[in-house]
């Protein structure tokens, strides 16, 4: 019996052979000139049993000259398309596809139809090119993914809409891919992937192609057959073609089809391509090569937005506040780069689930690990090393990240020839960590947290420690296709150590924390092509302890000084809808409302009205108990944008926008400090209300290739919060009575010019802002400039920057950033003067000079190892030069009195250039 079994294998298998021979070998004759390729395929249909199916227009312009006497019809079709972009294949049913570039396969491969696995199998026989699809649950199907037609929901309706969800991923780590666009032509309806790489798309029923593209992953597309709502999860390949790393914005277009306005986005390979002062990519760093952002100078990390002070950026790191992002005073930045996947900067248009600041909202987000193998990445360099490690806990399902980096720059300090430097201390480190778990179909889980320990000490004589310690845990819940919801629970503590011990007498410990709770509820709904809908509402509260002063030691005869604890609750609700109203017009509305709740307990003071605040002007002091509310404000937050497509490559776009800000930062310094403290607003002193008109022009040019935009805007501020003259900010149990509320202004253009590929890419961008500061309320004594407009910390008009990358082959390339701008704007003596035998110093009007101008250039060289495959490890150097000309721009101007002379000095942060190497590696 099985011999017969086996022959009648053999006897098919000779015929399938034969069948196909007899295809292949059917011969043809003519005499062809300048025959069109439609009008020759026919006659070969002639003479054949053969049918050819092949695209129109495809071959419109293509012309057939061959002569054929009773030749194959195989051979005669080869010599027809030599040397030309077509190729054929027959088929077991004598039909002939004729394709452009990639051949098409007439047959499935034998691992097509396999059959279905359980949920708790799958995650062990899925492959990298595996997709899942189904109406209810996930049917998984191992195929080539572009070829297969999947097939989803109940079948009998062929009218009406279905909605298609999902995630896309990358294949080999199962990373999600935030921003990437799915979309079909025919209807022209498209999405884009969120954080979590989710995508809600509804279209009419039927079959559709659906095509997806995305930064860092190649362009793809799968074909479905859409009867009712359905889940399509898809797994992409990472592109890593050398010549599309630059990337600021989202997809190719997105600058110009996109809704938002004063948008930067950046991804990880950005960065590594910037040069910075010690040789490690820095987050902060690249930021503030983006128009409209500036900082005061070197060493500062504190961001200027559109001419806001640096408190009025909001900065989140997977939902939690970073109240202090950088470590030794602004040399680094507190984030490890490995761990990074994007960072989003929203300057105008800001979305209505952000609130708390009037500037700008830095998004970061970190990648969720490795969910298909163990892989790691690292660096060492002359100041810092780091390194990463990620993997799966359950394939497929869940994963971990963690990452650590430390410094170690004494060996430095000690080689400098400052005795006092000698002397001094500086070290950091920091942790991240991120865990994400797939429970099921409709839940997931997110827990990240974040570390970071800072401590230095200047020439033996004072300590400096500061501390960052955030929490957050996300679950995201999909109530149906088109409906989904994320539910944040967020920890935010901030607090710095400053103990002075040089002489054991005045030896002090001074202390300052704050400490930020959050809950949080973002609903996402999708209720056709049209519409996208995102509510929500969000609840912080607030503990503060404002600074306490103790002795340090038995010898100290420091009095304690300790300010008493600030509470308060901050709640918003917010609802956004996008409405596309045509194919070319496209507007947004949203309204978010804050309120805000000072609670006890609280001791307030109540002053004279009409006249200056002082100590001396107070009335009463009002005790609050704990939980009593002693200050409430509250008011709408308005957000409207708007986007007309002039055409395909050009669009304009508007967008207004209001923010409150009920917490404030009080600083004596231009930058970001670790002795900052920030204060809550109170019965004494209001929140910040800012508005925002912004307009831009957007255009692309070479095929998406190179993109142009020019904005322009105008920002108002009132209650900005201003100091008198000489004011007191540590340890003031009275500091309203040395905080003015003031008003502000901000208006500039930003130009920018960027080149997305080729072996020369980068941007330039120019941008011209003002920032001005007016006080003329309360009192004459209260005034400043006698109640004019003045220059802010951080007025600098005019800002160049040009990043350019030049790629010489895959592995060596090289990187150039240069950087100028205004210097920022001082107060200087003009002369001096005795008052009964003292002297005394006559000051310029508030903010009236300004330093000299900064400029500096930086090169770098990124020399890259093999690219086998198979290798322990991956690994590249990078050298730099930051500072390449050792240009001494001044950090700051101040002033001694030296002999009964004035003397001017000016400090400078890099006087000289700075030459890094640092080593990477991947594996």
């Amino acid at each position: 019996m099985r011999f017969l079994y086996l022959l009648l294998f053999l006897l098919l298998l000779v015929f399938s052979f034969a069948a196909n021979a007899q295809q292949s070998q059917q011969t043809v004759s003519g005499n062809f000139n300048q025959t069109p390729f439609e009008q020759f395929v026919r006659q070969l249909e002639a003479q054949t049993k053969l049918r050819f199916y092949f695209d129109p227009k495809a071959v419109d312009s293509l012309m057939i000259t061959l002569q054929a006497q009773n030749q194959p019809v195989e051979d005669v079709l080869a010599l027809a398309l030599k040397n030309k972009p077509f190729r054929f294949v027959f088929d077991e049913e004598n039909r002939v596809f004729i394709t452009a570039g990639l051949l098409l396969e007439p047959t499935l491969p034998d691992y097509f139809f396999q059959p279905e696995t359980p949920q708790s199998a799958a995650a062990n026989t899925r492959a990298d090119d595996a997709e899942t699809a189904s109406s209810t649950g996930r049917s998984r199907y191992v195929s080539p993914a572009e070829f297969k037609v999947y097939e989803l929901g109940a079948a009998g309706t062929t009218t009406g809409k279905a909605t298609l969800a999902g995630h896309i991923r990358e294949a080999k780590s199962g990373e999600p891919v935030i921003g990437a666009t799915i979309y079909s032509e025919a209807p022209s309806v498209g999405t884009s992937t969120d954080q979590f790489g989710y995508y809600s798309l509804t279209l009419p029923v039927g079959r559709h192609d659906l095509k997806i593209r995305g930064i860092g992953i190649k362009n793809t597309k799968r074909q479905v057959v859409l009867r009712g709502d359905g889940k399509l999860e898809i797994e992409v390949e990472e592109d890593i073609t050398p010549l599309k790393e630059v990337v600021i914005e989202g997809e190719k277009d997105k600058n110009v089809s996109g809704m938002q306005m004063g948008l930067e986005k950046l991804d990880i390979k950005t960065m590594r391509q910037i040069p910075t002062a010690f040789g490690e990519t820095d987050l902060l760093r690249v930021v503030l090569t983006l128009p409209g952002v500036k900082s005061v100078g070197e060493g500062s990390t504190g961001l200027n937005v559109r001419g806001g002070a640096t408190d009025q950026n909001l900065i989140l790191f997977n939902g939690t506040t970073i109240y202090n992002p950088s470590h030794l005073f602004g040399f680094f930045s507190a984030f490890n780069p490995d761990i990074l996947q994007t960072v989003e900067l929203y300057k105008s248009a800001i979305p209505a689930k952000y609130g708390g600041r009037l500037s700008s909202v830095l998004e970061i987000k970190t990648r969720e690990g490795n969910k298909k193998k163990f892989a790691g990445a690292g660096g060492i360099g002359p100041l810092t090393s780091r390194l990463t490690l990620e993997g799966p806990i359950v394939k497929d399902k869940a994963a971990f990240i963690i990452s650590g980096r430390t410094s170690y720059s004494d060996w430095i300090l000690k080689k400098l020839s400052n005795s006092s430097f000698r002397q001094s201390s500086a070290s950091f480190y920091d942790l991240s960590g991120h865990v994400s778990s797939e429970i099921n179909e409709k839940n997931s889980l997110y827990a990240t947290g974040y570390l970071s320990t800072d401590r230095f000490r200047l020439a033996s004589d004072t300590t400096y420690q500061y501390l960052n310690q955030n929490a957050s845990l996300k679950w995201q819940y999909n109530f149906t296709n088109q409906l989904y919801g994320v539910f944040t629970g967020a920890y935010s503590h901030y607090a710095y150590d400053i103990v002075s011990e040089k002489n054991p007498v005045n030896s002090s410990r001074l202390q300052y924390g704050i400490k930020q709770s959050n809950l949080q509820a973002d609903f996402s709904y999708f209720p056709n092509s049209r519409h996208t809908i995102d509510f929500g509402f969000s609840s912080l509260l607030y503990n503060i302890s404002p600074g306490s002063l103790t002795p340090n030691g038995e010898k100290s005869l420091i009095r304690p000084d300790v300010l008493g604890q600030e509470k308060a609750l901050e709640s918003a609700v917010y609802a956004s809808d996008r409405i596309d109203l045509t194919p070319r017009l496209s507007v947004s509305v949203g309204l978010r409302y804050s309120l805000f709740n000072a609670l006890g307990p609280r001791d307030v003071y109540r002053y004279a009205s009409d006249v200056a605040k002082t100590e001396n002007s107070i009335l009463d002091t009002v005790r609050y108990a704990s939980g009593k509310v002693l200050a409430t404000y509250h008011g709408p937050e308005y957000r409207l944008s708007a986007r007309y497509s002039l055409t395909e490559n050009t669009s304009v776009k508007a967008s207004y926008n209001r923010t409150r800000q009920y917490i404030h930062q009080l600083t004596n310094t231009a930058s970001v400090s670790p002795a900052d403290t920030w204060k809550l607003s109170d019965a004494n002193i209001r929140p910040q209300v800012g508005d925002q008109v912004s307009v831009g022009y957007y255009r692309n040019f070479k095929s998406n290739t190179v993109e142009a935009s020019v904005e322009t805007y105008y920002k108002s501020l009132r209650d900005f919060v201003d100091y008198k003259s000489g004011a007191t900010l540590l340890l003031n149990h009275h500091i309203e009575t040395d905080i003015v509320n003031a008003l502000g202004k901000a208006y500039g253009v930003e130009l920018m010019v960027k080149k997305l590929t080729g072996k020369i890419n980068g941007w330039v961008s120019y941008t011209y802002s003002r920032s001005l500061v007016q006080v003329n309320a309360g009192t004459t004594a209260e005034m400043v400039n006698g109640g004019r407009f003045y220059p802010s910390n951080f007025d600098k008009p005019h800002d160049v920057t040009l990043i350019g990358n030049y790629r010489f082959s895959r592995r060596i390339s090289t990187s150039l950033n240069f950087t100028y701008s205004t210097g920022r704007p001082i107060t200087l003596p003009l002369a001096k003067y005795y008052v009964a035998n003292s002297l005394r110093v006559y000051y310029s009007d508030r903010n009236a000079y300004r330093v000299p101008d900064y400029y500096r250039a930086d090169v770098a060289i990124n020399l890259e190892g093999s690219h086998k495959i198979k290798k322990l490890a991956h690994s590249s150097w990078t050298l730099g030069v930051y500072n390449l000309t050792g240009r001494r721009n001044p950090y700051s101007i101040y002033f001694k009195s030296e002999n009964g002379l004035i003397k001017g000095y000016k400090l400078s942060i890099f006087g000289q250039p700075i030459p890094t190497i640092t080593y990477n590696f991947k594996f």
